[in-house]
């Protein structure tokens, strides 16, 4: 299959999300799912994830296992996800170690030293390229790459610097500040690459979400020809979805809450909004403008949602907070244009119980 490129007819400015009258793993080939915050946080599965996925496999949707985190092989991520209950294959998981280890690949000869500041996940990326991972300066490497292991000391951050001071090329596999655990939020890989960066004043080549490399990856190991971005993000998942103009489900089981997604920027909009991963059973109902009645303001479901002197209204009583949320997101969205929202959301997600 060739390399997918970015939809030029994707939405620039989405204003409300869109609705589905079948479930959306009949509609898509392949579902895309990132994997902290989406099926599992600190290790054990998300509520309703593993049957979710079981059922979505079942109905012939392709299942694919997305994520930034560098630290283990795609050997060791799918026997974790067999271990949770959803049996997963090597080649179905794609993390941001094999998309920068690509892209090394494409700068370097094959065989070159790539000082390598990480785990086992991103060793094993760059030995599949055919680079050589070495652990500091004295070895002669060509470049740098960062990903994130939860042991990476500052031992290791100084040797990184020392070589990136020098001039060396330097990647990391992602940028995220923060990651998801099971005892709350804690510093990602854009933490440690940040710490580099204080001390040599250069940026490294990004491959992870939400940029062009990491996409390219998937689809080239997928062949997915009608993907569906899954996340809990809205920087990475949800932002690496419009740029590789594919749709998205934002599911809240991790790091985005209801407030954020309302203030989201264009580039942070997806295509559909679900409380978990039974999102992916399920139709996605319309969000309808009330405009034409005279009424002003979006319903979704039995909820209503407008503006009204700079903050955001929910009346109704509507079975689902979703819908809630989605007509919300409509209102917030419309009013923001190109930015994002300003508009006060407390005593709406307050009706909602977010």
């Amino acid at each position: 299959m060739e390399e997918q490129q970015p939809d030029a007819s994707a939405p620039k400015r989405r204003v409300r999300t869109e609705s589905s009258a079948r479930p959306l793993s009949e509609v898509y080939d392949v579902a895309l799912l990132d994997l902290d915050g989406v099926v599992y946080a600190g290790g054990e599965a998300i509520d309703h994830a593993v049957a979710s996925l079981e059922t979505a496999r079942s109905a012939g949707m392709h299942l694919a296992y997305v994520t930034n985190n560098a630290a283990r092989t795609p050997e060791r991520v799918a026997e974790h996800l067999t271990e949770l209950g959803v049996p997963a294959d090597p080649a179905e998981v794609i993390t941001s170690a094999q998309a920068v280890a690509r892209l090394i690949s494409e700068r370097l000869p094959t065989g070159s030293k790539v000082l390598t500041v990480g785990g086992e996940g991103l060793r094993s990326a760059l030995r599949e390229r055919g680079l050589e991972p070495v652990a500091g300066l004295d070895d002669g490497p060509a470049a740098v790459v960062q990903g994130f292991h939860p042991e990476v000391d500052w031992e290791r951050l100084a040797e990184a610097s020392y070589a990136v001071a020098e001039g060396l090329p330097w990647f990391a596999s992602n940028t995220d500040l923060t990651i998801p655990t099971g005892r709350g939020t804690a510093p990602g890989n854009g933490a440690l690459v940040e710490a580099v960066h204080i001390a040599t004043g250069r940026r490294p080549v990004v491959a992870g979400k939400p940029l062009p490399p990491m996409h390219r990856e998937t689809v080239l190991r997928t062949g997915a020809e009608r993907p569906l971005v899954v996340g809990d993000r809205l920087d990475t998942d949800i932002e690496g979805a419009y740029t590789g103009g594919v749709d998205s489900l934002l599911v809240l089981t991790g790091v985005t809450a209801p407030a954020q997604l309302l203030a989201a920027a264009p580039r942070h909009r997806p295509t559909y909004v679900a409380a978990d991963l039974r999102g992916l059973l399920a139709s996605q109902p319309e969000v309808a403008a009330e405009r034409p009645t005279g009424t002003g303001g979006f319903r979704c479901g039995g909820w209503h949602a407008r503006v009204e002197e700079g903050a955001l209204v929910l009346a109704g009583d509507g079975d689902d907070p979703a819908d809630g949320l989605r007509a919300l997101c409509a209102a917030a969205w419309e009013e923001a244009g190109d930015g994002g929202s300003r508009l006060d959301p407390t005593r709406a997600l307050d009706r909602l119980g977010w």
